[in-house]
């Protein structure tokens, strides 16, 4: 069945940096597209920032330029770098991908379990 796991994420004071690590389980024929959504208290969740297979890129105005995204297709894995974080960065966030796995033929989107960021003023 497939998975998507997290890693990272934590407590850290404004202007510090974390890194996101999200991977997919075995059983992948394909990944699409891979992001990175983040749900505040109160709000609904919002696309931070995703990459295609090839490597085009594109990300909320709220994180351009501090935010990185990234992935490594033989390793079936997405990062999220996210440097200069604001109390306002503080989120549960998550990844997503579109997979086909070995055992359907379908393109189906999953998500991960989600992780805390808190930035703390």
């Amino acid at each position: 069945q497939v998975q998507l796991v997290q890693s990272g994420g934590g407590l850290v004071q404004a202007g510090g940096s974390l890194r996101l690590s999200c991977a997919a389980s075995e059983m992948i024929f394909s990944i699409n597209v891979m992001g990175w959504y983040r749900q505040a208290p109160g709000k609904q969740r919002e696309l931070v920032a995703r990459i295609t297979y090839e490597g085009n890129t594109n990300y909320a105005d709220s994180v351009k330029g501090r935010f990185s995204i990234s992935r490594d297709n033989a390793k079936n894995t997405v990062y999220l770098q996210m440097n200069s974080l604001k109390p306002e960065d503080t989120a549960v966030y998550y990844c997503n991908a579109n997979i086909r796995s070995v055992a359907s033929p379908l393109t189906e989107t999953y998500w991960g379990q989600g992780t805390q960021v808190t930035v703390t003023s």
